[in-house]
């Protein structure tokens, strides 16, 4: 059985490693065109901050660990095409420039995505970088640790851009942020979390720009100066954070079904609409464990997992992926926010009769060091009061309470057995009531 995979990032390389381990004598080649594997964007702009200092730090194994193995890992090379009756692909080694083809029985895409690029004018001038890969760290590391750049613009106020602020801040930078909607993270926290969030960022000398559009970069070979739809600002260095997109387009006539911006569409299994195709991460969906639906959510969680999932059923298993609920969190300067299920915005897209409750609580008692407000929204069926999504913000343990609400969702508890959900106390940690046994026992 040879399988070839396309992609040595997240999902590949957790599918070919758990293929390898499962099925030795199978011949398993991964095609990668950069040369780093196994690595983890979401340290970079930890990395760049410097919270830590070795880009190492990011790359869980190296190829070489990874060919130890018996895996056949191709770095360097791109698979620009792909022809699904006649089970083989098209590789070009991008240093040599040459084109060859390979054979496959199985086949899983992995190619995660790509950073979009808005339609600025000059975004190619110097000083000016996304933050997706490891060059992206390193260079926009060194750009932040020169002394002369002072002013840093960040454009797109999502995990990636809100983390750089961070970065940015801790390296005593002014930073500006644009954010084209009227509010940031809007696919992820609703408007009470996202105003808490907002306020914090603020508190922290950040000039955040909402509902303004930044139209064009002005520099003669560095970037001097950013044009907005409302006026302009100073800019030493430009960060653009404005969301990814599969990176599939090489896929565009394999007749694979995908989502309309290009996510390639697969089942529990990982299996895509093509006979022996499977994939997994960035570039594919995953199922959404509340509403049934095929969605784009790219993190490292869902394609770990799923990969892995891929990688079993590549080996000869008939596993299936038991979904998702898109849990995500970040940190915002002093606070922490995470969110999982569905957010009340989401549930009215889908017309679901759903009752909200937000409420503001202490995270533990009053008499222990530590105390402070903390946010808990939930989202909630009307007629049966089953959990469906969940926000929490704070400066302490909010995360960790967002976890307690991605295993209520799926264990289909209602908001009562929430609000009487037997959860730790001390005085360092909680009160007797818990923030989220108050927030289950308020909702009616």
């Amino acid at each position: 059985m040879r399988v070839i995979i396309i992609g040595a990032v997240a999902a590949g390389m957790s599918a070919a490693a758990k293929l390898k381990r499962m099925q030795p004598e199978y011949e398993v080649v991964v095609y990668e065109k950069g040369d780093v594997v196994s690595f983890g964007a979401c340290g970079l702009p930890y990395f760049v901050g410097g919270f830590f200092d070795d880009p190492n730090n990011m790359i869980a194994r190296s190829p070489e660990k990874f060919r130890e193995t018996g895996i056949d890992l191709k770095i360097f090379n791109e698979v620009i095409d792909v022809d699904v009756n006649n089970k083989k692909v098209t590789v070009r080694n991008l240093e040599t420039g040459t084109e060859f083809e390979d054979f496959y029985d199985k086949l899983m895409v992995a190619t995660g995505a790509s950073s979009i690029i808005p339609p600025i004018k000059n975004v190619k001038l110097e000083n000016v970088s996304t933050l997706k890969s490891m060059a992206d760290g390193i260079k926009v590391k060194e750009l932040l640790n020169k002394e002369e750049n002072k002013n840093v613009v960040i454009i797109g106020a999502g995990f990636i851009g809100l983390e750089a602020v961070e970065a940015a801040k801790k390296l005593g930078k002014n930073v500006t942020v644009f954010q084209a909607t009227d509010r940031i993270l809007e696919q992820v926290f609703d408007k009470e979390i996202t105003d808490v969030l907002e306020e914090e960022i603020k508190k922290h000398g950040v000039d955040l720009r909402l509902e303004e559009l930044v139209s064009e970069l002005v520099g003669e070979t560095k970037v001097e100066k950013v044009i907005t739809n409302k006026g302009e600002v100073d800019a030493d260095v430009v960060i653009i954070a404005t969301g990814v997109r599969p990176a599939t387009a090489f896929l565009k006539d394999t007749g694979i079904d995908m989502l309309p911006n290009g996510a390639i569409i697969v089942d529990e299994f990982g299996k895509t609409s093509v006979e022996d195709i499977y994939s997994a991460g960035d570039c594919a969906t995953i199922k959404n464990i509340v509403t049934g639906q095929d969605t784009y959510v790219p993190l490292a969680t869902g394609a770990n997992k799923l990969g892995r999932i891929v990688g079993e059923n590549l080996a000869g298993a008939n596993n299936s992926f038991q979904g998702s609920l898109g849990s995500s969190c970040l940190k915002v300067m002093d606070m922490e926010a995470g969110s999982t299920g569905i957010t009340e915005n989401q549930a009215k897209k889908l017309g679901l009769d759903v009752k909200v409750k937000f409420i503001s609580d202490f995270n533990q008692t009053n008499y222990y060091p530590g105390r402070d407000q903390i946010y808990v929204k939930l989202v909630y069926d009307a007629k049966t009061k089953v959990l469906l999504g969940g926000q929490v913000a704070g400066f302490k343990d909010a995360v960790q309470r967002t976890n307690v609400i991605a295993a209520a969702i799926f264990g289909k508890l209602t908001t009562n057995q929430l609000g009487m959900l037997d959860l730790c106390y001390a005085p360092p940690f909680a009160r007797t009531w818990d923030v989220l046994n108050v927030a289950g026992n308020v909702c009616k």
